[in-house]
C-alpha cells in the first residue's frame, strides 16, 4: 500500500513538473528608457505635437479675429455679403479642423512618425525579450508596464535588465520605479 501511495505521489508530482510553466516579466517603460535613440524620438515627437498644436491654435486665434471683425461689421454688411464671410469663416473652420485631424488623428502624421522612429526600436526590444526567454527556457514572459495588474511581482522573476544588457546598455537602477 504504502509503495502505491509512493508512485501516486511520484506520478503527480512528475505530471506537474511537465506541466509547469516559467513565467518572467519585464518593465518595458523601464527598459525604454535605457535607450538614447528611443529618448531622442519622443523628444523628437514631443517637438512636432508642439509645433502642430502652435499651427493649429493660431489658426482658431486668426478665425477667432475674423468672426469678430465680421461681428463688428455685420450691421454695416449686404446680405450677399454678410453670407460670403460668414461661409470663409465656416470654410476656415473646416479647414483647420481638418488639418488638426490630419495631423492629430487616428493614423495621422503624429502617429505616422511616432511609427516611423519608435517602431524599429520596439521591435529590437522585443527581439531582445524573445532571445532571453529562448536562452533561459522561459515560457511566458509578461510586460509588468502594460494592461496586466501585478498584485505582487518577485522581483527574481523581472528580466528587464536583461534585456537591457543584451540590447548593449547598461542597467541604471535610478530609473526604475519600483
Amino acid at each position: 500500500m504504502k509503495k502505491l501511495i509512493g508512485i501516486i505521489a511520484l506520478s503527480t508530482m512528475a505530471v506537474s513538473a511537465t506541466f509547469a510553466q516559467r513565467f518572467a516579466y519585464v518593465d518595458t517603460e523601464y527598459i525604454l528608457k535605457h535607450i538614447p535613440e528611443y529618448i531622442a524620438a519622443q523628444k523628437q515627437l514631443d517637438a512636432l505635437s508642439v509645433q502642430w498644436q502652435e499651427e493649429v491654435d493660431n489658426r482658431f486665434a486668426e478665425i477667432e479675429k475674423f468672426y469678430q471683425s465680421y461681428q463688428e461689421d455685420q450691421v454695416l454688411l449686404s446680405e450677399a455679403m454678410r453670407r460670403k464671410r460668414e461661409d470663409e469663416i465656416v470654410n476656415k473652420e473646416r479647414e483647420t479642423k481638418e488639418f488638426q485631424r490630419q495631423k492629430f488623428g487616428f493614423e495621422g502624421d503624429l502617429f505616422q512618425e511616432r511609427i516611423k522612429l519608435v517602431q524599429p526600436i520596439q521591435d529590437r526590444v522585443a527581439q531582445a525579450i524573445q532571445a532571453i526567454a529562448t536562452d533561459q527556457s522561459l515560457d511566458i514572459i509578461l510586460d509588468k508596464g502594460s494592461e496586466v495588474t501585478f498584485l505582487y511581482a518577485n522581483p527574481k522573476l523581472d528580466k528587464s535588465n536583461d534585456v537591457i544588457s543584451r540590447l548593449g546598455y547598461k542597467p541604471d537602477p535610478a530609473l526604475a520605479e519600483n
